[in-house]
């Protein structure tokens, strides 16, 4: 496993404007450009852009851990008192995602990649 925020991913409204003032900010073009998803990588960094963030209740940048167990992971998280925001999901490609929130209202996600 990775130590460390692996992914961040922003809320944007329209996504074409921000990739382009991504790709400017980072210097490098996307990876990955799909109407769902547009994802940056430096190094072993994963920047994203979400255009459903702000539906999901993102109101700023959420930084996600990669894990090797993601289920494990949560529950861990839940027994220390956090709560669940989002189960785990695929978001493709085995690819899978949780969020959950700290008792101030944070929200801290992790990610495991596939195998």
């Amino acid at each position: 496993m990775t130590q460390g925020i692996q992914l961040v991913v922003f809320p944007v409204k329209d996504l074409a404007r921000a990739a382009t003032l991504f790709a400017t900010f980072l210097g490098v073009q996307p990876y990955m450009s799909q109407p769902y998803y547009v994802g940056f990588r430096i190094g072993d960094q994963e920047v994203g852009l979400d255009p459903y963030g702000h539906g999901k209740g993102m109101n700023g940048p959420l930084g996600y851990v990669e894990v090797d167990d993601i289920r494990a992971s949560l529950q861990r998280l839940l027994d220390a008192g956090a709560e669940a925001q989002q189960d785990v999901n695929d978001v493709g490609g085995g690819k899978l995602i949780a969020t959950v929130r700290d008792a101030d209202g944070n929200v801290l996600g992790l990610v495991q990649s596939p195998k």
